[in-house]
């Protein structure tokens, strides 16, 4: 249950409350006190969090969950399984911080409300830190607004509003470092035509917060631009984000890597297939492990 609650961005307890309460839980148990969710239960669980974050009561969202994923009597075995263990704990509010914050940031930005928008922002980093406030709130927001939930679409101008002030609020929250733990900076940019760098945004923030230097290009660089900064900057690690599939070329990395300086190169983001990436290249998972990652490669060996 764990590894669900931490990818909903909830508490365990609030799975539990929801499964009892809406009957939105894991359909498959197992002999002793095992319970197991596949991924139509994920599913579900899913749109139910797309609902609450477009406004929906948690009843609403339930209903709404299972209108369009119904449970069958015996659904069918999934190819991945989540164990869990149930446990006897007292019944939670289903309010857990993460979603409180993420209703409220969801409110104020359908609400057009500016000032709200960044003063929770602001509030929501200091409470939870850069990568969980980026994890547990502000991209599951950014994900909901743009679907649609019911046929009824938030609109591009909440879209570009909540935007503006993501990529403000991770500007301030990104410290300049007097003296970084690493002698030569991590250069993160995105692949050319790759539109969404607010992650690279709050993986910059979260790497100054632990005193590892970085060169940010939100906007995506040519690739001939590109190679002629990474020989220019001299950095240690060369991070591409790619957000589509669509953006992500392998052959950029054969590009950066020329000349006699080489950089560490990392591929990170959804848009990376690690079947296609060149020898050498290491794909990084979540922001959080992608920061551990690059700490531990940069200044690892010094600690």
């Amino acid at each position: 249950m764990a590894s669900v609650a931490r990818r909903l961005g909830v508490a365990p307890s609030t799975l539990r409350t929801w499964d009892r309460r809406y009957g939105v839980g894991p359909s498959r148990h197992t002999n002793g006190r095992h319970r197991r969710y596949g991924s139509s239960d994920i599913g579900r669980l899913e749109l139910m969090q797309r609902a609450l974050l477009r406004g929906a009561s948690t009843a609403e969202a339930a209903k709404y969950a299972l209108e369009q994923m119904p449970r069958t009597a015996t659904e069918p075995p999934e190819a991945v399984m989540v164990q869990v263990e149930e446990r006897a704990t007292p019944p939670a509010d289903d309010h857990d911080v993460p979603s409180r914050l993420a209703r409220r940031l969801s409110t104020a930005a359908l609400a057009m409300d500016f000032g709200a928008v960044q003063r929770m922002l602001a509030d929501t980093i200091r409470e939870l830190g850069v990568l969980p406030a980026w994890t547990g709130v502000v991209s599951p927001v950014l994900t909901a607004l743009g679907a649609r939930w019911r046929g009824v679409s938030a609109g591009a101008e909440v879209e570009y509003l909540l935007a503006e002030c993501v990529y403000a609020a991770l500007v301030r929250a990104t410290p300049v470092l007097r003296e970084p733990r690493n002698q030569r900076p991590v250069l993160l940019t995105c692949v050319p035509d790759e539109r969404d760098n607010l992650p690279m945004y709050a993986l910059a923030a979260a790497l100054a917060g632990r005193r590892i230097g970085a060169q940010l290009f939100g906007a995506s660089l040519p690739a001939e631009v590109l190679a002629v900064t990474v020989r220019r900057s001299v950095p240690a690690a060369v991070v591409l984000w790619s957000g589509r599939h669509a953006t992500a070329d392998p052959r950029l990395f054969a590009r950066v890597s020329r000349g006699r300086q080489r950089s560490r190169l990392f591929a990170c983001g959804p848009g990376w297939d690690p079947a296609t990436l060149p020898d050498k290249i290491e794909l990084l998972g979540e922001l959080t492990t992608a920061a551990d990652r690059i700490e531990h490669v940069l200044v690892g060996a010094r600690r």
